[in-house]
């Protein structure tokens, strides 16, 4: 496939897949230890960039290793910022079924800073894209903040079907198989927020993608 004029980390974020990175299933991955996850090939710049769509193992190294996800070069502890600051309590994500990862001796008042499945950006690559990237422009809820300095990593599962093997020794059936597609990011403030009940909302507002706490990291640089 033809490569692109543009240029991957700069008119292009280094995350974004293209329609040269064509999904190939399920495997272990190094970029989560080795565990199942949805992997890609990699070919940044090969075809068009499909904007909307993150390439899956870039997203989880840029979670992993706080790789700007506009550039794909580190991002250092003074240079750390999130476009998509929602802060919310660990009881919160609690009662919505989502803080299955979340340590257990963090208070339900403590307050996250849930970035989502997007990983800080260099604070230049974020102004960045805030100037020339129609969908940021027009998005009302944007909040650029400082990344707290210790945050925790959460995969987000998928399940991925497996077919029946039904000519080995042992036929086994058709099964589900739960796979890591991307990683979410929370990062941990020093606030807390006593009336979190009162905005606490319920479990049927729970998103359809499960949380897990398998692999969970609690990070905390210094």
């Amino acid at each position: 496939m033809k490569l692109s004029a543009l240029k991957v980390g700069v008119d292009v974020p280094w995350v974004t897949s293209w329609t040269g990175e064509p999904t190939l299933g399920v495997r272990p991955c190094p970029s989560v230890n080795g565990a199942l996850a949805i992997v890609q090939a990699d070919h940044p710049g090969r075809g068009k960039p499909l904007y909307s769509q993150n390439h899956a193992v870039r997203q989880r190294l840029s979670v992993r290793d706080m790789l700007c996800p506009m550039c794909g070069r580190p991002t250092t502890a003074g240079d750390r910022w999130t476009q998509v600051a929602h802060p919310v309590t660990a009881g919160r994500l609690r009662v919505r079924g989502r803080g299955d990862g979340l340590p257990a001796d963090l208070a339900d008042d403590s307050v996250l800073i849930d970035a989502g499945a997007i990983a800080p950006l260099h604070r230049a690559c974020a102004d960045r894209s805030l100037r020339y990237c129609p969908h940021l422009k027009a998005d009302s809820n944007i909040d650029v903040r400082p990344f707290p300095k210790r945050w925790i990593v959460l995969p987000l599962m998928a399940r991925a079907e497996a077919p029946a093997q039904l000519f080995l020794a042992r036929p086994a059936p058709a099964r589900s198989v739960p796979v890591i597609g991307f990683l979410q990011l929370c990062g941990l403030t020093e606030e807390i927020d006593p009336a979190w009940r009162e905005v606490a909302g319920d479990r049927k507002n729970a998103p359809e993608v499960s949380l897990r706490g398998d692999g969970l990291a609690v990070v905390d640089p210094s």
